[in-house]
């Protein structure tokens, strides 16, 4: 090795010396002799050590030459095929989607249901030990197609459980750069389905007979899959700490009304969590019951075309915790108005017995902030709550901000009811909620009820809400504070109510504490309408 570097030198001085004294010389390159020679004159030359194959992460199933995997990408993604999973393939077996590193995606191009879509009417007998899809914390996972859907079958589970460092993401391919194919980014006009979870919980849509024989077959907005049963107790899962972005679509097999929401809660019974979400800029509801009762808590629902939370068909669970927003959507340059109702709440969808009665609800810490815009999804107005189809509710510490009226509308407020919500007005009521609103009422204050099945014949919108205790009306003044989010006390005279056991204790009025401005709830908050504001 020495005398192989020695001559190296030697040669370079040499030419330097040659060229000094004019002579045409020419250095080629020369590549250094790396190999040893070692005590037996042998040669060993250097080899390269082949990298090891990257472990894929992806999630698969099935065993052996059946197991099914996803494919990494040279992203670091997981892309889903149509042979993994589809509108027409439900996978029985648990399935985890990891945290992918350095920003991976899980990218799946049509339907992920889990569990089997069972007619119990044809013999089929649901698993109520089924699969559990689990979601790790700060995941993201992004569908490409308005018909592919998160699908969880009565007795799989969802366990999707981020943290507040960690969110677990829900989105569109189109709000990942490298995955925008059409280069416009996310569209509020469905770019996925949404989440659509099955439960075993009572609907109304079902007959005493059915549910007592296990054949309750409810069908499901959108792709028109199977939910409903007995026990309002059932279990699929949690899903807390998640956001989810652009989703909600037309159905799949087309029907007016017949649409896709950000997360369709089917019957889902109480022993359920769904806690810590934020849905942004959904084509159809936030999030919408038919049935069952689960609760949900510190919800954030911003810009959805159409209400922010639906419920139908006989819920029984509670909301605490909610913060809801309407506003613009800018999608390829085009402003859209974003959002009807903040609650539209209807008592049943099919026939109530017993066993099963008109949806029953208590909301608590509401924040409410309308516009004057008719959503772009069908026409009508920003409002606040809407009372239909007999619904019996019960609200405390709301918050309803609307300081400007809907010029085209002949009347326009924060409280709508229809007719058929006028049956049961006296079984629903406010209580210490604040009305920062244009006008109170559709229809105004002094309209009277007036259906022909009202249980408050004759009586005036602004008598019955002074059967509720605590209310104040402030009109369209600011109430809160500079950050935008928690209420401003000192601009009404409200106090906050007692609230009813099950609900976590509350002294303030709307979705977030008067001094908070560190709790996880409160910076859940923020993220989520700056996020908004940035979109």
């Amino acid at each position: 090795m020495q005398i192989s570097k020695l001559f190296q030198v030697s040669a370079v001085a040499c030419a330097i010396a040659l060229a000094g004294c004019n002579g045409d010389v020419n250095i080629t390159p020369t590549v250094n002799d790396n190999s040893v020679n070692d005590s037996n004159n042998t040669t060993t030359n250097p080899t390269t050590p082949t990298p090891e194959p990257e472990e894929n992460v992806c999630a698969s199933y099935g065993e052996g030459d059946a197991m099914i995997q996803g494919s990494m990408t040279s992203d670091g993604d997981c892309s889903y095929s149509l042979n993994f999973a589809s509108k027409s393939i439900e996978i029985t077996e648990d399935l985890t989607l990891a945290n992918l590193p350095n920003g991976g995606v899980h990218i799946f191009e049509s339907a992920l249901q889990m569990g089997e879509d069972c007619d119990t009417t044809t013999g089929c007998t649901i698993d109520t030990s089924g699969p559990t899809l689990t979601v790790e914390a700060g995941a993201t996972v992004a569908f490409r197609s308005g018909e592919a859907l998160l699908r969880i079958g009565r007795g799989a589970d969802l366990q999707a459980v981020g943290t507040m460092d960690d969110p677990i993401t829900f989105t569109s391919t189109s709000a990942i750069p490298r995955l925008d194919v059409v280069g416009k980014g996310p569209s509020p006009f469905g770019d996925w389905a949404g989440i659509v979870i099955n439960g075993l919980g009572i609907t109304d849509q079902c007959t005493d007979e059915e549910r007592t024989a296990g054949t309750c077959n409810a069908e499901s907005e959108g792709d028109g899959s199977l939910y409903g049963g007995g026990d309002n107790t059932d279990n699929s899962g949690a899903i807390k700490y998640a956001k989810i972005y652009y989703a909600g679509s037309g159905p799949i097999d087309g029907g007016d009304g017949n649409d896709f929401n950000s997360l369709l809660l089917n019957s889902v019974g109480s022993s359920t969590e769904i806690d810590y979400i934020h849905i942004h800029q959904g084509y159809d509801d936030g999030i919408e019951f038919f049935g069952g009762a689960v609760d949900i808590k510190h919800i954030v629902v911003t810009e959805n075309q159409d209400d922010a939370i639906d419920i139908d068909a006989g819920w029984q669970g509670k909301g605490q915790f909610i913060f809801i927003t309407h506003g613009m959507a800018d999608y390829d340059g085009v402003m859209s108005p974003m959002g009807n109702h903040g609650f539209e709440t209807d008592g049943k969808k099919g026939s109530t017995t017993d066993q099963a009665p008109v949806s029953t609800t208590q909301l608590a810490n509401i924040t409410f902030i309308g516009t004057d815009q008719l959503s772009v999804r069908d026409g009508d107005p920003s409002r606040a709550v809407k009372f239909d189809d007999g619904i019996k509710s019960t609200y405390y510490n709301a918050l309803f901000i609307k300081p400007d009226l809907v010029p085209s509308e002949d009347s326009d407020g924060c409280i709508v009811f229809s007719g058929d919500g006028q049956i049961n007005a006296s079984a629903n009521s406010f209580n210490s909620s604040v009305f920062a609103c244009a006008q109170d009422f559709v229809a105004g204050d002094t309209a009277v009820f007036d259906d022909a099945d009202t249980d408050s014949p004759g009586q005036t919108r602004a008598q019955w809400l002074a059967q509720g205790v605590g209310n104040e009306s402030v009109g369209a003044i600011p109430v809160l504070q500079a950050d935008g989010i928690r209420a401003d006390s000192a601009s009404f005279t409200a106090t906050p109510a007692t609230l009813p056991e099950g609900m976590d204790a509350a002294a303030f009025i709307g979705a977030v504490d008067y001094t908070d401005t560190s709790s996880d709830w409160y910076n859940w908050v923020n993220a989520a309408l700056t996020a908004a504001a940035n979109d």
